[in-house]
């Protein structure tokens, strides 16, 4: 065995890259990409709904929150229809499957945002990012669209 100061130094980097290894990422964590991202810019500071899928090629996990900068809040939406009568209803979180897709479209989860501000105009993009039950986030840019989604 090697004696000295070297062989403390190359302990020390060999202990530095297994801390550094053994506190990344676990095996098959949670890898979710959106697509399709938009939003349907109404008049008159009307809420703004935004639509996307989640693809997710780990393992389960939740979308807990969104935030934009273009949005005073940006909240989970779910919209249902029971008896001919539509609701819409805030949800804390939404589980995206393992190795699987969510769709938030019209008529089911979206995301709502509040007092858009001047950027949610048509032909633009705005910045979205969306917190994982894991603690990873990812930022996706959102295409503005006009009221009938053109």
């Amino acid at each position: 065995m090697r004696k000295g100061p070297n062989v403390r130094k190359e302990l020390g980097r060999g202990a530095v890259a297994l801390i550094w290894f053994a506190a990344g990422a676990p095996v098959n964590a949670a890898q979710v990409t959106v697509s399709d991202a938009w939003f349907r810019a109404l008049p008159a500071n009307l809420p703004a709904g935004g639509y996307f899928t989640l693809h997710n090629s780990g393992t389960a996990v939740q979308l807990t929150a969104a935030q934009s900068p273009v949005c005073r809040t940006l909240m989970l939406h779910r919209s249902t229809r029971t008896g001919g009568t539509e609701s819409m209803t805030m949800v804390g979180s939404v589980i995206v499957p393992a190795g699987g897709t969510i769709a938030f479209s019209p008529g089911g989860y979206h995301l709502m945002c509040s007092s858009p501000k001047s950027a949610m105009t048509p032909g633009g993009q705005v910045p979205v990012t969306f917190r994982f039950s894991d603690g990873t986030t990812t930022t996706a840019r959102f295409e503005v669209r006009n009221a009938s989604g053109r």
